[in-house]
């Protein structure tokens, strides 16, 4: 037998095994969203709650499973540590029964080579391979830096799990057990596309010349956008997140990535989430590469794409051009993420662009998303020298390179026409149209 097989097979242990060796108040790591170690925090939760461990975090970006850490009264025994709260870490952040990393995606690396040492990393990775390597998958963005100065490294492989082009590995030799757990990935729905979704995204179309480079978050607009980019010609992608629009982009041919000056005729990204139509296309795929966020995000990279793109979603933005995409008022409601590092990354890009969209109103028209101020406590995301298009159903407001003034007047008439009488009595007591 194969020496990486017979190492691989006195590594091989159950979850109840592995997690004996993890003690209270141990940091752990796991990798972001399908990478997360899904057996083995289950494992660990039920331990912690049957033994009376205590004071256990477990760091995770973002959590597509409902596991039992977030249950009410985990806190005390296994606390969750969120980067990015999603659906099912919403609710435990916003009740305070879980934590909350404030960051920049690209700094999480950094986060966990210097600042925060995990005693534990576990992850979901593909199958070995005959070398004994393990690739992490659709989620490459963080694993190599939590597990850099981990005392003890776990994996959890998973058939399911792509194996995924790039530079994000791990060698037996570096793992302390192995556990095998075939479950099937999560999957997420398509976002639906609401009329105003594609009024947005074809304004955006329209703005993206062929042979740019595009970034794309997750959503009906950025659905709408990449739907509406298939006419379009030799499009390169460069994005955080790879998107089920994406493989729709890259069949259609629009997406082929002849046009970029670095990483020429490769698609590269740091995690995927979507069906398992976009598992199955990545899977072994040599077009699409997986690197670790802070180079996938790294504002100098993505400046070496000239005409590079990025199209991202906000939750509200004021008449100066400040926009808060992460909380609602003081309430946390998901993360920075990279919004901030593409922006920037576009902006230092030659011809770049940046876009941050969102709905002129909500709640059945009653709140403007364009307002004077932000709602009192926001969390300012993207500060007003950084922006530069902001997009409603009712157009597109070039802010860079505009007065204050300006800025206001641009952004009142993409507003919802019912306040915009009222954003204009604002701005002139602001002293902000002169």
């Amino acid at each position: 037998m194969d020496k990486w097989q017979v190492m691989y097979k006195e590594k091989l242990a159950s979850a109840e095994e592995i997690v004996k060796q993890v003690p209270s108040n141990a940091i752990c790591a796991t990798s972001c969203a399908l990478g997360e170690a899904v057996g083995l925090a289950q494992a660990l939760a039920e331990r912690a709650e049957r033994e009376e461990l205590t004071g256990i975090t477990h760091h995770l970006l973002l959590t597509l499973k409902n596991l039992k850490y977030l249950e009410p009264g985990m806190e005390s025994k296994m606390k969750h540590v969120s980067y990015f709260t999603s659906g099912y870490a919403r609710k435990t952040v916003q009740e305070g029964r879980a934590d909350f990393m404030p960051c920049y995606y690209k700094d999480v690396p950094m986060i966990w080579r210097e600042l925060v040492k995990a005693e534990v990393f576990y992850a979901t990775v593909s199958p070995m391979d005959k070398h004994g390597w393990f690739s992490f998958g659709v989620s490459a963005s963080t694993s190599r830096a939590q597990m850099s100065r981990a005392n003890k490294i776990f994996l959890e492989v998973n058939e399911n799990m792509p194996r995924t082009h790039g530079s994000q590995f791990v060698h037996i030799s570096e793992v302390d057990a192995v556990f095998e757990n075939n479950v099937p990935l999560a999957e997420l729905g398509e976002a639906p596309i609401t009329g105003q979704d594609r009024i947005i995204g074809d304004y955006i179309a329209e703005l993206i010349p062929n042979g740019a480079s595009i970034q794309l978050g997750i959503g009906g607009v950025p659905n709408a956008v990449a739907k509406a980019l298939k006419t379009k010609k030799d499009l390169g992608l460069h994005s955080e997140m790879f998107t089920e629009g994406m493989v729709d982009l890259l069949e259609s041919g629009a997406v082929n990535n002849s046009k970029k000056n670095i990483h020429r005729y490769k698609s590269i990204t740091a995690f995927a989430a979507g069906s398992r139509r976009m598992y199955d296309f990545l899977d072994d795929n040599p077009g699409v590469e997986f690197h670790s966020i802070d180079y996938v995000n790294d504002i100098n990279i993505i400046a070496l794409h000239d005409n590079f793109v990025s199209i991202n979603a906000t939750i509200e933005v004021d008449l100066i051009g400040q926009a808060c995409s992460e909380s609602l008022g003081p309430k946390q409601f998901s993360g920075t993420g990279g919004q901030v590092d593409f922006v920037r990354g576009a902006g230092l890009s030659k011809n770049g662009k940046s876009f941050i969209t969102t709905y002129s109103t909500a709640k059945n028209d009653s709140i403007s998303k364009i307002k004077p101020m932000l709602t009192e406590g926001s969390h300012v995301t993207c500060t007003k020298n950084d922006i530069d298009y902001v997009v409603t159903e009712y157009g597109a407001a070039k802010l860079k390179g505009k007065t204050a003034s300006q800025r206001a007047k641009e952004l009142i008439a993409i507003a919802h026409p019912k306040f915009r009488e009222e954003l204009t009595f604002a701005a002139k007591k602001m002293n902000l149209m002169v």
